[in-house]
């Protein structure tokens, strides 16, 4: 055993059964900054958990929508639809497609096929048309439409050209100086028949089908 300098050769005993204790003192910072990050996790936690009940509940997709605003700081509202205009109205959308009596229709034959005009402009009339001319080609068109029908129409009978190429396989439509909303149709070698009724009218939905639209889930 050591003695230690000055107790001369005197034996130093431990006596008790407390002994010092060996480490640093525990410093009051320690324990402040333990207190803040136990506070913090729990914050963390509880955030966690509001996100995924709303995410689950669809809470957080309607509040998105409910806070985009104008700049006026009122929410948008859905617009509201406006009603067709009557069909054939000079006011309307030339573009809307009119119900098939709101105009009128000149069917003309340009292939050697003796009859095709007065056949095809039947088969128009059975479905509601108002056909008023029938018969040949003008001499410009004549034998010279290699497809199966051209449809002819001015800026106001834009609807009115796109519901006849619906009728007709290959049909394409050309645009002239007219100013009323009549349509021709003039057919060409390649024409046999009008589609079916059917078939027309899925060439018609797809030809005004909308253009889709950028989502804007999200976002404002």
């Amino acid at each position: 055993m050591l003695t230690p300098q000055g107790l001369k050769g005197k034996q130093y005993r431990i006596t008790g059964n407390s002994y010092p204790r060996l480490g640093r003192p525990p410093k009051k910072s320690r324990k402040v900054f333990a207190l803040i990050g136990s506070v913090l996790a729990l914050a963390l936690i509880a955030l966690g958990g509001v996100q995924l009940y709303d995410i689950f509940t669809g809470k957080g997709r309607n509040s998105s929508a409910q806070a985009c605003a104008t700049p006026s700081g009122k929410p948008l509202a859905a617009p509201t639809p406006t009603p067709d205009a009557s069909p054939g109205a000079p006011a309307g959308d030339p573009k809307a497609i009119p119900q098939p009596t709101a105009f009128k229709l000149n069917v003309f034959n340009a292939t050697t096929k003796s009859g095709l005009a007065g056949r095809t402009a039947e088969e128009f009339t059975k479905r509601g048309f108002t056909v008023d001319k029938k018969g040949n080609a003008p001499a410009e068109l004549d034998k010279k439409v290699p497809g199966t029908a051209v449809v002819i129409a001015g800026p106001a009978g834009a609807g009115a050209a796109t519901l006849i190429s619906s009728q007709i396989a290959g049909a394409t439509v050309t645009t002239d100086a007219r100013t009323d909303n009549t349509v021709d149709v003039v057919v060409g070698d390649s024409y046999n028949a009008l589609l079916d009724e059917t078939q027309a009218a899925a060439a018609l939905a797809l030809a005004t089908k909308p253009s889709p639209t950028p989502s804007t889930t999200g976002s404002c």
